[in-house]
């Protein structure tokens, strides 16, 4: 039976984060990728609550969280992510993150590692000094609105060759949209960080599943922002880390697969 998942806002001196949380048991925090939001975790979560106590946030400038006043870096995400468990009352937590969340939840797991239990980095692609810059300038930049609304009809087509439904797309622009107009800061962080986490990843001790779907990497290739041979690094930097590869997943698989997920998610933390 899936479990109620409410909603709330927590206050910080950089403005409001909005989360998800529902379930009871051992804590485990979910951080999406960008440009979504916790919206990416919808169906995970009403799976896993009836095992774990799941938690998932909007990154600050992205769904419904405020845009901070200033441009916050993977290490300003990650102290977002402790203030969260500290209003909580969590000591200590699991943590899954999305590409742009697992760059985040890496970070905690090296500057917080008395905070992290286990840690699973889902499609979190590596970027060589081109790529990082590209996504760096790219993301600076942020996106446009146009007058005769024609930037709607981009977004949407942006990604409808890979999510699969109208339903989900739809998702995904509404998420999009609430980037507009601006940096878009959790992307322009890990442009910035992603070339050095290949280094900080090093000192990550606690117990790691890498899971990446066989098809996540394709629209990235096709916009130019990633390449095949720069994608073995987390299996090289942390010794520890178990590999897994999802047969047919994509950068949406959170809502494409959500049962096959949750069920590896729930072997990994509970073995």
């Amino acid at each position: 039976m899936n479990q109620a998942i409410k909603k709330a806002f927590l206050d910080t001196e950089d403005g409001q984060i909005f989360y998800r949380i529902g379930g009871k048991g051992k804590p485990l925090v979910l951080l999406h990728m960008v440009p979504r939001s916790s919206d990416e975790f919808k169906e995970l979560m009403a799976i896993l609550a009836s095992k774990y106590r799941v938690i998932a946030m909007d990154l600050m400038g992205l769904g419904n969280s405020d845009k901070p006043p200033r441009e916050y870096s993977v290490k300003d995400y990650a102290k977002t992510v402790i203030l969260l468990l500290d209003e909580l009352g969590i000591e200590k937590c699991s943590i899954l993150g999305s590409l742009t969340g697992g760059y985040i939840g890496g970070e905690v797991a090296v500057s917080y590692s008395d905070r992290v239990n286990k840690l699973i980095l889902c499609n979190v692609h590596g970027f060589d000094q081109e790529e990082a810059d590209i996504i760096t300038n790219k993301y600076s930049q942020g996106f446009t609105l146009k007058k005769d609304g024609s930037h709607l009809l981009e977004r949407w087509s942006a990604r409808v060759d890979y999510v699969g439904t109208a339903e989900l797309n739809h998702r995904c622009v509404l998420d999009e949209l609430k980037s507009f107009e601006g940096s878009v800061y959790p992307r322009v962080a890990v442009g910035k960080y992603c070339v050095l986490a290949q280094e900080k990843f090093k000192l990550i001790k606690c117990p790691t599943l890498v899971c990446n779907g066989t098809k996540a990497l394709e629209p990235l290739e096709k916009y130019g922002l990633a390449k095949s041979e720069n994608q073995t690094w987390l299996s090289k930097v942390i010794s520890q880390s178990e590999i897994l590869a999802i047969e047919g997943g994509t950068l949406w698989m959170m809502n494409q697969k959500a049962e096959e997920i949750a069920n590896i998610i729930i072997y990994f933390l509970d073995k």
